[in-house]
């Protein structure tokens, strides 16, 4: 018995030590490789605070040798021995190829040994990364015994203001010597090894002070020319629904997906921060998709309204009868919760736990299984069963989602696309994955049924689209995460946009909503050059009972036979 117990010892110690070349030889099937967008860290795990190894820039495309199963990275080997090298956010790289056959693995590459990269790997001296020669370079001994302990979440820039580019993030609790301070402006330096200098500067009051701060060196230099090696912020990258060929982007259309992520940018949701967002945008008349975040799972609110929605239409033989169409009004219409358990209860067939395990069972079927409900939406008084969440490709950690409820940008996008090519002419995914489920009367019901969302009063999207425009869409909000999803019908051509943003426990509308309107006005001035819209519109909410009663027309809408 001991010498077999030995024995698995041997084997379990050989798979661990052997772990990294299989990985190589994972990488030598998939031909998937990555190239920085400009510049990015590589690190010793999967997470911002581990060692960090050195910078890739672009111009090169390094082997993706394995990924992670749980957070958006990617393993990278060098382009000619195959080693690994370390790990690479993986919005901070264009990936060319086909990823879904990279192995999945959560190795932490060591940093003694680590095999010399190419020219395009900058090695850095950080604690404690190993030289080509072999020997490591001992931690930095404190010259001034001052520290800074970083008060919340808060952001490391290349110079002494908000001005100077961002070179890291610090979070609560971290501890930073600092080295010196600025005589004209209340910042101080600190020792930060990420940064292509090793320095970084953060604002007085960002900081808890342990030290005298006089002790520390003065400086009232006012140059910092940052090196040509500014860190980038994530591509927009091509969607597809499926494993094929995405539709091939155009100049002009990545432009617009380009706009809108700097405006992300700009408005400080960054995707290393926990202020983040995402969005999915698709030209229905060229097929172009366009996507950034879509690897991160939200909270689904009530944008998860729309595949209740199409779960119920995928079991109806006909049009829905009087009680049912007012529960679709109160969901869609007014955003009801008890009208989604109800309908919910209508799918699973008295069980609204058993209809919120048939929408999962549905968006799984059509290839978008990172987005889910597995119970029903919380009313007053109810008292929740408890439930068991799948665990999914999306990064469910990270923007901190329902854990019953949750939704990516792209499964949305590709979802409303579905709905739209249904409605127009009987094809699409939905027709493709769910045969004789749907016909076009029933995808035209949903279309106008979100078309009345709200009301017709501006909010989100139809703030950002002229007056009198159709947007079929949903809005959702939380204290912490607000999105929409929905579809634009122009004269020049209609569109899908879908967007999520998060905060950490709170985010204003005043913050959000104006940057949905915004990216809905960058697409439709995109395709209606000669009838642009200068600025958004404003936006209201309807009551609940102001929107129960205005919402016979949808009701009589949805019982119609016609369509």
């Amino acid at each position: 018995m001991k010498r077999f117990a030995f024995i698995i010892l041997v084997i379990c110690c050989a798979v661990l030590l052997i772990g990294l070349p299989l990985i190589v030889q994972g990488q030598q099937s998939t031909n998937a490789t990555a190239e920085a967008v400009g510049q990015a860290n590589l690190r010793a795990g999967t997470d911002v605070n581990a060692a960090l190894l050195g910078q890739i820039t672009s111009g090169t495309r390094y082997p993706i040798l394995g990924q992670s199963q749980f957070y958006p990275w990617l393993l990278l080997g060098d382009p000619t021995t195959q080693q690994p090298i370390g790990w690479v956010f993986r919005e901070l790289v264009n990936v060319v190829g086909d990823t879904s056959n990279v192995p999945y693995t959560e190795v932490q590459v060591g940093t003694s040994g680590i095999v010399a990269a190419t020219p395009t790997v900058q090695l850095v001296n950080s604690t404690p990364v190993a030289p080509i020669n072999g020997s490591v370079t001992p931690s930095p001994v404190s010259i001034t015994g001052v520290y800074g302990v970083v008060r919340g979440e808060i952001n490391i820039r290349y110079g002494p203001g908000v001005d100077f580019p961002r070179v890291g993030i610090g979070r609560e609790g971290e501890r930073y010597e600092i080295t010196s301070r600025h005589t004209q402006f209340p910042w101080v330096e600190i020792r930060y090894p990420d940064a292509p200098n090793g320095f970084g500067w953060v604002a007085n009051d960002l900081l808890q002070i342990e030290g005298n701060i006089f002790n520390v060196p003065a400086t009232s230099q006012t140059n910092f020319n940052f090196p040509t090696l500014t860190p980038t912020a994530a591509a927009v990258q091509a969607s597809s629904i499926t494993q094929g060929t995405p539709v091939a982007i155009s100049p002009a259309f990545q432009g617009i997906g380009d706009a809108i992520w700097g405006e992300m940018l700009e408005a400080g949701f960054e995707p290393e921060t926990s202020k983040l967002a995402a969005m999915f945008l698709m030209n229905l008349q060229t097929g172009e998709a366009l996507t950034f975040g879509n690897q991160i799972a939200f909270s689904g609110m009530s944008l998860n309204k729309i595949p209740i929605l199409a779960t119920l239409y995928s079991i109806l033989e006909g049009p829905p009868t009087p009680e049912t169409a007012l529960a679709v009004a109160g969901m869609m219409v007014c955003s009801e919760n008890s009208a989604s358990n109800a309908l919910m209860r209508t799918i699973g067939s008295g069980d609204e736990y058993a209809g919120a395990q048939a929408v999962t069972a549905f968006m799984s079927r059509l290839g978008a299984g990172n987005t889910f409900i597995v119970a029903p939406f919380l009313v007053p008084g109810a008292t929740p069963a408890p439930v068991r969440a799948p665990t999914t490709q999306a990064d469910q950690v990270r923007a901190q989602p329902d854990y019953s409820n949750q939704m990516t940008v792209d499964n949305m996008g590709w979802l409303l696309a579905g709905i739209y090519q249904c409605a127009a002419n009987e094809t699409g995914i939905l027709i493709s994955q769910f045969p004789g489920a749907f016909n076009g009367r029933e995808c035209r019901q949903m279309l106008d049924i979100m078309s009345d969302n709200n009301l017709g009063l501006p909010l989100m999207m139809s703030s950002g689209v002229p007056p009198n425009t159709r947007v079929a869409h949903k809005h959702g909000y939380i204290n912490d995460t607000h999105g929409n999803a929905g579809i634009v019908f122009s004269a020049g051509g209609d569109y899908v946009l879908v967007i999520a943003m998060h905060g950490p426990t709170w985010l204003e509308s005043s913050e959000t909503f104006p940057l949905i309107s915004d990216a809905a006005r960058r697409m439709y001035n995109y395709l209606n050059p000669t009838a642009t819209l200068e600025s958004n519109l404003g936006y209201s909410i309807a009551g609940v009972d102001e929107c129960l009663l205005a919402s016979r027309d949808s009701i009589d809408l949805i019982t119609s036979a016609d369509g």
